[in-house]
């Protein structure tokens, strides 16, 4: 199969600074080892990635494009005659005002100025028309349904792959599934493999799809709280992740499927790579996915999913060493860094090391440089370089750049790089023998600057564009259910973050028997000076029933939802000792259901540890119904006293107690646990112990080190002395033998006073040995003494410390008055759903707890 090759521009010579005759053409089959393109604002990179894009489509190569900040929508652009009119719904007012000229004028300039650059690059109006036909074009915006929308939901749909052949794959979209659901709800940088949360997830994941069964995330949120097997690894379920914490897992993860903007993450195509790729007669598509109008965590959660779909897909795929399919990003900052991990990493790894196989190429591009991680990009074949902002920019590219493969010469590089202006590129290409520098070519489409969503529809709709089936829930099961679970998201809930694990007691709704509930629209007025607040609807359908002690009817369905009113109250307390190490704080937050009407509340009979507060909402669902109000809830004068009395009560309520030593001086807050306070006890008094030791025992050591070096020069006056008398010894009886023998007139006679005289000096070294013996003895009586009584004092000392670490006390600590802080005190507005079930309206709670 003969290479195709992309038209990107013309050769630019260095030397001269000026553009030559000579084409750059790019051989496709390159792409299969990943390209990486990177600029300044303004450099050209756009042009660049969407001159690759055209002749992707030109040569039927399909591509999953993400854009991020909505530059890539202008791929629709396409006006093969070039008539003015094309190009003027286009045209930004504000650019054409700026210019001091009318849209009209500003589309003729942009026609005549298509017209010049199509011609001048040696291309013709019917190559525009060709990149019209070759692909098939549609702009994708997931969360909203100004494009066409993309369930997410879709992405919990086992994958069409034998577990027991694809077990590994299987398990990485898992991973990446997981750890993309995780940073939804503000659970970045887990560890897979020591997270509790990811372990648990990835396990229900496993048991569902290992079977070849789809996952709903209602389901799913179900069953972190009961999940269905009975350990994890060697621990039981309930050891491994207690159920009070899977609960509180359970609560975020319902905030997503609470949110009223979750409507439209449920709806719409699936992410099916292969009907992303191409059609259903085999006509290759470039599909692209808006993401402007995302979060920053959003558009995480999505490029992950997006990105595990396309990998899933390619390893479905056969080997090739030609180009197959094109995966582009417009702007990788923050989803490739050098060292965080975050979620879209893992799966961009494998497909960077593993793509090319499959003949899947992946072409990225960013403006900064810096955040990037090289590592990562060892591999990639071609890096297209533009002008870069900074002398920094510069310097850490050219740093990464040193280590890939193709032996760059910094040098080198260094001066191209230095030399670029607009739109001039150096191309460094490991399947070339040396960098090249080009000028990239005109591009086809006009190039009309980012696009707003509003905008999506008229451009989905110049290319024909749609969905392709009628939009329907995405329920990702393999079978159909026989039990019928009517959905929650009939109506508009107001999602809080859920910080707290404990669930409030569920407050008995006025009429939850069965009886017929009324309301009105209009929401009764409240006094000046009485706050309101709208609790969430944190309860599925399943969930109210179960609160309510019902079993829930087949058909039942939300048709509404009614808000009752209720107190709620809550108040941060500071509670601060600097003598004892005290500075706590504290909530106390109580919420009443149903009150006297004279204003009395026993406030610890109603305390709430339910969903944060922190950012509870200001406005009711749209279409809700109000239940009337009365008083004391709508009465300033009762209300203000109510807020007085919690705030005693809160006074009074909000003690903690202190543990202290004063002999050691310490003292510990309410957050130090028992053991860690005899600990910090203990050691203070072994420090106090040590250093009264060594001031009381100082003097008797110095005696104790006295004695111990006379001992020791005893011991060697003695060995000396014991030497000198064996010596003497020896001589003397040498002596008496020659004075018997001089007496009988054997040897020759000496003189009788030498030999008295060794006998004398025998006996003075026999006295000297005895003084010895009796100096040793003594020494060593008053080493033992001494000896005894710095024992004798160390142990005394050792047991009066002892003793001191056991003289501790406990302390109340009370706040001040002032250091009560009411932050929320008024009317809370408790939702409730109205069910149709068996035939009658019901009324249940949709907020509350087990």
């Amino acid at each position: 199969m003969t290479d195709l090759t992309f038209y990107l521009g013309r050769h630019f010579d260095p030397k001269t600074a000026k553009l030559t005759d000579k084409d750059l053409n790019y051989d496709s089959a390159d792409l299969t080892t990943h390209a990486v393109v990177t600029g300044m604002t303004g450099s050209g990179k756009t042009g660049l990635c969407i001159s690759l894009l055209e002749e992707a489509a030109l040569n039927g190569i399909p591509a999953v494009i993400i854009d991020p900040k909505g530059d890539l929508t202008n791929l629709l652009l396409h006006f093969p005659e070039l008539l003015p009119q094309d190009f003027q719904p286009w045209i930004d007012p504000e650019v054409a005002r700026r210019a001091n000229m009318s849209e009209e004028k500003a589309a003729e300039e942009a026609a005549e100025a298509w017209q010049k650059g199509i011609k001048d690059w040696g291309m013709t109006q019917e190559r525009v028309m060709d990149l019209k036909n070759a692909v098939k074009f549609s702009i994708y915006t997931p969360g909203s349904n100004a494009g066409i929308p993309v369930s997410v939901l879709s992405s919990l749909a086992a994958p069409a792959l034998d577990w027991e052949e694809n077990r590994e794959v299987i398990r990485e979209k898992i991973s990446s599934t997981v750890t993309a659901l995780l940073g939804l709800v503000g659970m970045n940088d887990l560890d897979p493999i020591r997270s509790r949360e990811h372990i648990l997830l990835s396990n229900i994941f496993e048991e569902h799809w290992s079977q070849g069964n789809g996952l709903e995330l209602d389901e799913l949120i179900l069953q972190t709280q009961n999940p269905p097997f009975e350990k994890l690894g060697a621990f039981p379920v309930d050891t491994f992740f207690p159920p009070k914490d899977r609960t509180e897992l359970a609560m975020t993860l319902n905030n997503i499927l609470a949110a009223p903007a979750f409507e439209s993450w449920r709806e719409g195509e699936s992410l099916d790579v292969k009907s992303l790729l191409f059609t259903d007669d085999g006509q290759p598509r470039h599909s692209i996915f808006y993401l402007a109008h995302l979060s920053d965590g959003e558009r995480m959660f999505f490029t992950t999913l997006l990105l595990s779909a396309v990998e899933t897909w390619m390893r479905t795929q056969k080997g090739s060493s030609a180009l197959r399919a094109l995966l582009y990003m417009d702007e990788i900052y923050g989803y490739l860094p050098p060292t965080a991990n975050p979620p879209s990493k893992q799966p961009l790894l494998r497909m960077l090391k593993q793509a090319r196989a499959f003949g899947l190429g992946i072409l990225l591009a960013t403006q900064n440089p810096v955040d990037l991680d090289y590592k990562a990009l060892s591999n990639t074949g071609t890096w297209f370089i533009g002008k870069l902002q900074t002398e920094r920019d510069k310097n850490r590219l050219l740093d990464g750049l040193e280590s890939l493969a193709g032996g760059i010469s910094r040098a080198q590089m260094d001066k191209l790089i230095s030399s670029l202006g607009k739109r001039v590129f150096v191309m460094n290409n490991v399947h070339n023998k040396e960098p090249v520098l080009f000028q990239t070519r005109w591009v086809m489409n006009f190039l009309a600057g980012p696009m707003t969503r509003n905008q999506i529809p008229a451009l989905n709709e110049l290319v024909g564009a749609k969905e392709a089936a009628p939009r329907t829930q995405d329920r990702p099961v393999s079978a159909p259910k026989v039990e019928s679970k009517p959905p929650v998201d009939h109506v508009q809930p107001v999602a809080v973050p859920v910080s707290a694990p404990a669930q409030p007691k569920t407050p008995t709704p006025p009429r939850s028997n069965g009886t017929s509930v009324n309301g009105t629209s209009t929401k009764p007025n409240l006094p000046n000076g009485i706050r309101e607040y709208y609790l969430p609807q944190n309860y599925s359908l399943p969930e109210a029933f179960n609160a309510a002690g019902r079993t829930q009817a087949y058909g039942a369905a939300i048709q509404g939802v009614i808000y009752r009113p209720v107190l709620l109250a809550s108040a941060q307390v500071r509670i601060l000792d600097r003598k004892y190490g005290v500075d706590s704080e504290a909530t106390k937050t109580a919420l009443v259901p149903a009150l006297d009407r004279r204003g009395i509340v026993r406030w610890e009979e109603f305390p709430y540890a339910g969903p944060s507060l922190d950012k509870i909402e200001t406005m009711a669902a749209p279409s809700s119904k109000f239940g009337s109000i009365e008083a004391p809830l709508n009465d300033s004068k009762l209300m203000t006293a109510l807020q007085k009395d919690f705030t005693d009560w809160v006074f009074r309520n909000s003690s903690v107690t202190a543990r202290a030593n004063t002999a050691l001086k310490v003292f510990a807050g309410p957050e130090v646990s028992q053991a860690d306070f005899m600990k910090a006890c203990a050691e203070a008094a072994r420090d106090a112990r040590d250093a009264e030791i060594d001031k009381k025992t100082a003097t008797l050591e110095k005696k104790i080190r006295t004695l111990e070096d006379k001992l020791g020069r005893e011991h060697r006056e003695l060995r000396e002395d014991e030497a000198e008398l064996q010596n003497r010894n020896i001589e003397s009886g040498a002596n008496l033998l020659e004075l018997g023998a001089s007496v009988f007139g054997l040897t020759r006679k000496k003189s009788i006073t030498t030999q008295f005289t060794k006998h004398r000096l025998a006996e003075s070294a026999k006295a000297e040995v005895q003084e010895s013996k009796e100096m040793i003895a003594k020494l060593t009586k008053d080493l033992n003494d001494l000896t005894k009584e710095h024992e004798n004092m160390v142990r005394e000392i050792s047991d009066k410390w002892g003793r001191v670490v056991s003289e501790s006390s406990e302390v109340t600590i009370n706040p001040k008055k002032t250091d009560v802080y009411v932050n929320i005190f008024g009317v809370a507005w408790m939702p409730y759903y109205q069910i149709q079930a068996g035939g009658e309206v019901v009324e249940m709670a949709a907020f509350g707890g087990e």
